[in-house]
């Protein structure tokens, strides 16, 4: 018997100036970077979170405090793959993942294929199981005015092995 199990998350961070910009692990030149006590990638933030609900681990405030200074400026990269790790541990692997960055910019679209190589790659899955779509607001609310960046993640995890 298969167990299988969904998780979502959530992230959202706002602009400032003097930082680069990193989403789903790809540096995007020539916009304005997020604020955060890594590198703030609100894409993989998301999708770790989706990760830590699915194996009902807590969440990346919990793992990964704010006030840490090993997380300090760090490469969200490097925490996602933390991330799957302790899933692994608990017995569980990702089978696929699917991500919407929301915002009014930047434009994803010329992004979406190294976004999707980087995903697939951190999470072991194949590319043709992590989706990245984007979405604007329609200059509703925070996202809408320009003032960050915000992204939402679903995750399916399954049980593998005997350990757990």
């Amino acid at each position: 018997m298969s167990d299988y199990r969904v998780g979502q998350g959530f992230d959202g961070h706002r602009f400032q100036a003097g930082r680069p910009l990193r989403l789903c692990g790809v540096d995007i030149a020539g916009e304005l970077g997020l604020a955060g006590h890594s590198d703030a990638d609100v894409a993989l933030h998301a999708v770790a979170d989706a990760v830590f609900g699915a194996a009902g681990l807590g969440d990346l405030g919990e793992h990964f405090p704010p006030g840490d200074p090993e997380w300090r400026g760090a490469d969200s990269r490097r925490l996602l793959t933390r991330v799957v790790e302790m899933a692994a541990a608990a017995g569980l692997k990702v089978v696929n993942c699917d991500l919407t960055i929301i915002g009014e910019r930047p434009r994803i679209a010329p992004h979406r294929t190294a976004m999707r190589r980087v995903l697939a790659e951190l999470l072991g899955i194949p590319e043709s199981c992590a989706s990245v779509k984007a979405t604007t607001t329609e200059g509703l609310g925070w996202t809408g005015r320009e003032e960050g960046l915000a992204a939402m993640a679903v995750v399916l995890l399954e049980r593998c092995g005997e350990s757990g």
